[in-house]
């Protein structure tokens, strides 16, 4: 898929996010989606991902997979650069802090999405870097 096409597919899947309460069809219809919506480290500007995730407790958990492509995803090094972010799942919108998980709950993060995405260790096997796992912590409100 080009990155043309595949910009077109995320726009789709954000409106029909958005549109739907958080319910998405096609390829996406069974899967648990967010919006990840961070600030971009080289415009300033906000950019908006459609990303599957995993909760832990009260966190939620994305993967920097790309699916496999030789390179991290754009949100990924957002992130890395401003930590701060906003999501929304379902209908409700909140700020979060991310952060790069390592160590033991890096791997027990990774091997949960493993059970549930088997797929995701055919996206490893194509890259040489390890996939991060990202943690998204809710801000506490002001």
């Amino acid at each position: 898929m080009t990155d043309v096409a595949r910009q077109r597919l995320h726009e789709e899947v954000i409106e029909q996010f958005r549109a739907g309460g958080g319910q998405v069809g096609g390829q996406f219809a069974e899967r648990d989606l967010l919006l990840l919506t961070t600030t971009g480290a080289r415009t300033g500007q906000d950019r908006t991902w459609p990303l599957a995730y995993q909760r832990d407790g009260d966190r939620l958990v994305v993967f920097a997979a790309n699916g496999g492509r030789p390179h991290r995803p754009g949100w990924y090094h957002n992130l890395v650069a401003n930590p701060a972010g906003t999501v929304e799942v379902g209908t409700e919108t909140w700020s979060v802090t991310a952060e790069v998980a390592s160590g033991d709950e890096r791997v027990r993060l990774w091997d949960r999405q493993l059970e549930m995405t088997p797929f995701m260790a055919d996206f490893q096997a194509k890259v040489e870097w390890e996939i991060p796992v990202v943690v998204l912590t809710r801000t506490a409100a002001a």
